[in-house]
């Protein structure tokens, strides 16, 4: 990079010395060399460079935003480590990866650890062996590097919108002595969500490049795993509801439904027709956002889609969470087993589309849905049927902002440790005729239609070295949805 600066730097001396001493140029060729010296100044700036500065300008407040915000239902202690270590201190020696969909032994999460590692996915599973697991969670949150954080998708999302003074949170969940002590003091806890031990779930973090015997992740990511019984019943749901009347929020954040996986099925078909029920108690003018999360049980997926997704406004997914979804419901590219790499934009774009047009608001449906927010580790796309949102390029601005701090622990995106990690140019569809976009990332927020459905992208730049990856994905979605302007019907 070094020689397009000095480049530059003798353009920049060139002109200069012309305009001192050469004064009988005509006007003509110096505006012209002019122009020269600014597109080299542009195009000597890194493309990471010009992308945080449009993000900048486009990151705008709404005209109306939040004011209080109610989060539930999912909260917890989490301990984070590396996954290498703390099987290597469990005695457990590398293996051949296997995908299990509940973990009964520490075969299992050795096996499974593995698998996603060698994957470089994300995946969240329950342990069913209570002593297996405390024992573990001992040895976890004892080893010297192991740091204990708010976790949980709601308390992390509260936590999140709690760094805003001006919004006040009400956090409903399982809160135990420990995580009340980490919760941020603008954040309200109802006296009956207060519990006298804590839920652990442990988080095995692995870097890019790391090696456990004949593994390598491609990338950084994590897996996590907890024995939780508070959060996988959803105990706290009810309270949950039963507080907003007092505290009136602007917005309900609604998460854990993942949880319930942990449970017998005629324990969690129960369970989730009483949250239905609970959910529909919520006044219709309160604008609810449902944050999924990582899931094994297409059924429950399926009932969640079907029974839950008209009852809420928005929802926020991965790219595993996504795909998991349209094989639950044999939805467009369900025989797709896996990504390959960045997911493909047009892939993603077509089950999006798919979500709203099946599951979200029409003309003669009476669903709720109305907007995604799609995030996955090189790009971001928000996705609203019209009229019903609003601000969503400041949004998925932000939300990929968001993830660009988090993930490298900074105030503000240094340009140093990220890299551009998107297509710079992909289609928009692989089952309708496609446009093809050409990223400029000087307008890094690109924006198709959709038979009445918007889509926005932008990239992510993506941390070299993250820092800490858990919690991230409900980082961007609290953020985009600070940005986030409901319009009124």
């Amino acid at each position: 990079m070094w020689h397009k600066s000095v480049c530059v730097g003798l353009l920049a001396l060139a002109v200069g010395y012309l305009c001192l001493l050469g004064p009988e140029l005509p006007q003509s060729a110096l505006q012209h060399l002019s122009a020269s010296l600014l597109g080299g100044l542009r195009r000597a700036r890194s493309l990471e460079s010009r992308m945080v500065a449009a993000w900048q300008a486009a990151i705008v407040r709404p005209a109306r935003g939040w004011a209080r915000v109610a989060v539930g239902v999912n909260a917890c202690v989490d301990v984070v480590l590396s996954g290498v270590k703390l099987l290597e201190e469990l005695g457990l020696d590398p293996g051949d990866g296997k995908n299990h969909a509940v973990l009964n032994s520490r075969q299992d999460l050795k096996e499974a650890f593995a698998y996603f590692m060698q994957k470089g996915a994300a995946a969240e599973r329950f342990f069913s062996d209570a002593e297996s697991f405390h024992h573990i969670a001992q040895t976890a949150s004892e080893y010297p590097d192991a740091q204990l954080y708010v976790g949980g998708n709601a308390a992390l999302i509260g936590q999140k919108l709690a760094t805003n003074p001006d919004l006040k949170i009400l956090l409903c969940g399982p809160v135990g002595p420990k995580l009340h002590e980490l919760l941020d003091d603008n954040i309200v806890v109802p006296p009956e969500s207060m519990q006298e031990g804590d839920e652990f779930h442990l988080i095995l973090e692995y870097q890019a490049g790391e090696e456990w015997g004949q593994v390598t992740a491609p990338n950084a990511n994590r897996f996590i795993f907890s024995h939780d019984v508070s959060n996988g019943a959803l105990n706290m749901l009810e309270v949950f509801v039963s507080s907003l009347d007092e505290f009136q929020p602007d917005l309900v954040v609604l998460s854990g439904l993942h949880m319930m996986e942990g449970q017998s099925k005629e324990m969690r078909q129960k369970r989730l027709l009483e949250a239905v029920a609970s959910i529909s108690d919520i006044p219709t003018d309160i604008p609810i956002h449902l944050e999924l999360a990582s899931m094994t049980d297409q059924d429950l997926m399926s009932n969640i889609m079907h029974q839950v997704f008209p009852l809420v406004n928005s929802i926020g997914l991965n790219e595993q969470e996504l795909l998991f979804l349209t094989q639950s419901a044999s939805g467009p590219h369900a025989s797709l087993a896996s990504w390959n790499g960045v997911p493909d934009v047009g892939v993603v774009s077509d089950i999006l589309f798919w979500i709203l047009k099946e599951h979200g608001r029409t003309t003669d449906r009476a669903s709720d849905l109305t907007r995604i927010h799609f995030h996955t580790l090189a790009y971001h796309i928000l996705v609203t049927v019209d009229g019903y949102w609003g601000n969503q390029i400041a949004a998925v601005a932000a939300g990929a902002r968001a993830a660009g701090t988090q993930a490298c622990a900074t105030e503000t995106i240094d340009t140093s440790k990220v890299f551009l990690k998107a297509p710079l140019e992909f289609v928009t569809s692989q089952t309708e005729a496609p446009s093809k976009i050409s990223l400029n990332p000087d307008e890094p927020v690109v924006h198709w239609h959709r038979e009445g459905i918007s889509f926005h992208f932008t990239p992510v730049l993506v941390c070299k070295d993250p820092v800490r990856t858990v919690g991230l994905g409900d980082a961007i979605s609290a953020e985009g949805l600070l940005y986030s302007e409901v319009y009124p019907q």
